[in-house]
C-alpha cells in the first residue's frame, strides 16, 4: 500500500451502532475514529502492531473534540477522512471530516495522541519512532486549541460503577469509547430524548484497569448556556481519569 497523508474510509452505519433514535450512538463515532486513526497510521508504517511489534508502544487518545451538525442514522453510508498534523515533542495531533452521501460535512474533529511504552507505562517523546509523512498538510478541521477543561460550578455526583472484562480494551485499560458511553450516561434517557449533543471535548487524564471503580460527577452550573462539565475520579487513588465538556441543542 502506498503511503499517503490524507486516509480516507468508507462506513456503513449498522443497528447495533445506533442509540434508541436511530443516531449513530457517539461512542461508536470514537470506534470509528480509533479505527481509521489505527488504519492511518500502519498506512504510514506505525500502525497499533507495529509500534507494539517494533518499540513495546502504544497510541494513546489524550485530547479531543468532536463538533456536530448532525450525526448519521442507522443504515447511513458515511465517509471518514483523517489527516496527521506535524508532530509536536510529545503529541501528535490528528484531525477528521466525516461526510455523508452527498459529500457534505456532518462532523469535525481534532484530536491529540501520545506514545506509551507498554512495559513502563510511562509516554515517549515522538521522535522515538521516527514517523514521516509522504506531504505536509496544515488545513485543520475544526479552528480551535484543545486545552485544559475546568468546571464553573459544584460537582454532583451522578453515579458510579467498576470497570469489568467488557470496558477493557487490547492496551489493558479502559477505552476512550467507554469513557463516553459513561458520560452520556450522566444523563437521563429524558434528557436525551429531548436534546442533541453539539459540542464534545474530553481531556483523558489517567487510565483506569480492570477491578477499579470509576466516580461520575457533572456540573451543570451553566444549564442556561446548556454547557455541561463532567468528570470522573478514580475512587481506588482519587485520581481524575478525565474532564468532558458538553454542548447540547435542543432537539
Amino acid at each position: 500500500m502506498v503511503p499517503v497523508t490524507l486516509f480516507k474510509k468508507k462506513y456503513q452505519v449498522e443497528l447495533s451502532d445506533v442509540d434508541f433514535k436511530n443516531n449513530l450512538k457517539l461512542s461508536m463515532l470514537f470506534n470509528y475514529f480509533q479505527d481509521i486513526a489505527s488504519d492511518a497510521a500502519a498506512n504510514l508504517g506505525a500502525g497499533v502492531n507495529q509500534l507494539q511489534t517494533s518499540y513495546g508502544m502504544a497510541w494513546i487518545l489524550m485530547r479531543i473534540r468532536v463538533d456536530i451538525t448532525r450525526l448519521p442514522q442507522w443504515g447511513e453510508e458515511i465517509f471518514i477522512e483523517t489527516w496527521p498534523l506535524k508532530p509536536k515533542r510529545l503529541e501528535f495531533e490528528r484531525d477528521f471530516l466525516v461526510r455523508d452521501q452527498q459529500g457534505d460535512i456532518i462532523i469535525r474533529s481534532i484530536s491529540s495522541w501520545v506514545i506509551m511504552d507498554l512495559e513502563e507505562r510511562k509516554l515517549k517523546r515522538s521522535e522515538a519512532i521516527g514517523l514521516t509523512y509522504p506531504e505536509s498538510i496544515e488545513e485543520r478541521a475544526i479552528e480551535a486549541k484543545l486545552g485544559g477543561l475546568r468546571k464553573n460550578g459544584p460537582l454532583e455526583t451522578a453515579y458510579k460503577r467498576m470497570i469489568g472484562y467488557s470496558d477493557v480494551d487490547f492496551n489493558g485499560h479502559l477505552n476512550n469509547s467507554k469513557y463516553v458511553d459513561f458520560l452520556m450516561d450522566c444523563f437521563p434517557v429524558e434528557a436525551h430524548m429531548k436534546s442533541s449533543l453539539k459540542t464534545l471535548e474530553v481531556n483523558f487524564v489517567n487510565e483506569m484497569l480492570p477491578g477499579e471503580t470509576i466516580v461520575l460527577f457533572k456540573d451543570t452550573s451553566k444549564r442556561d448556556e446548556n454547557l455541561y462539565y463532567i468528570e470522573g475520579m478514580n475512587e481506588n487513588s482519587s485520581r481524575t481519569v478525565f474532564k468532558a465538556v458538553a454542548e447540547v441543542a435542543e432537539g
